[in-house]
């Protein structure tokens, strides 16, 4: 066998994986969606590409994945050029430094890991100087946790109100990654607490507010049925779709 054979089956049987994994996730997205009351239109898949090769990203996308999710800024620029964007949507979902802000405005049509001023004065100024408006989610830091990037919870809506006042950014809702290892009442707690933040913040927008809280992206690969069960309107699935991460590429 050839390596450029054996390369074209491994792609084949990873192709045939996501068809199978994409099926499965979203019945549960409907599943989950018809219990909370709402569709499956209502809830956004973003295809979490962390370590993910652009020929399988594009066979997900021509399956009908329309939102990926890029965890690194260089990660997302070694596979910009080879991914079929026409139509499709990026997100920035990891953290982003000031000083990568440059290398990934006017490539992503969201960055859902704002967690400062300095880094969305960055993003605004950056997206003027492109002529565009870049969409934000503030990332919620639901648990506390030291080690971890996010707004304490009773931060985010100061934190909404300054960032509103910057041309060229858009805050769209918030996003919370609740600590891992947790049991999922546990998780369920933190996704009813991040929840009830996210309505109290859209109770206090006005018409003249420049944000709104349309989104609250919440739920990855072990939760998001639940999420989606506890008001999430976005979820980001890596391992449930493409399999287990390999650091290989």
């Amino acid at each position: 066998m050839t390596e450029n054979s054996s390369v074209n089956q491994e792609l084949a049987a990873r192709f045939h994986d996501v068809e199978e994994n994409l099926r499965t996730v979203r019945e549960n997205i409907s599943s989950a969606a018809e219990s909370s009351g709402r569709r499956a239109e209502d809830i956004l898949l973003v295809a979490v590409t962390k370590t993910v090769p652009a020929p399988v990203i594009n066979h997900a996308l021509s399956l009908g994945v329309d939102t990926i999710g890029e965890n690194r800024v260089q990660e997302l620029n070694s596979k910009y050029d080879e991914l079929d964007r026409e139509g499709k949507h990026i997100h920035l979902i990891g953290h982003l430094q000031t000083n990568k802000v440059k290398q990934v405005v006017g490539r992503v049509e969201m960055i859902q890991s704002v967690d400062s001023v300095r880094v969305a004065q960055a993003i605004a100024a950056r997206s003027r100087e492109l002529g565009i408006v870049t969409d934000a989610l503030i990332e919620v830091n639901i648990g506390r946790e030291a080690n971890k990037s996010g707004v304490a919870p009773e931060a985010a809506y100061e934190l909404i109100c300054q960032i509103s006042e910057f041309d060229g950014i858009y805050v769209q809702g918030l996003m919370a990654i609740p600590p891992a290892n947790c049991e999922i009442a546990q998780t369920i707690r933190y996704f009813e607490e991040i929840y009830k933040l996210f309505i109290d913040i859209g109770s206090k927008n006005t018409h003249n507010s420049n944000y709104t809280m349309k989104h609250l992206s919440m739920g990855m690969s072990a939760d998001y049925a639940e999420a989606i069960r506890h008001g999430s309107t976005m979820v980001r699935v890596g391992t449930a779709l493409f399999g287990r991460r390999s650091y290989n590429h």
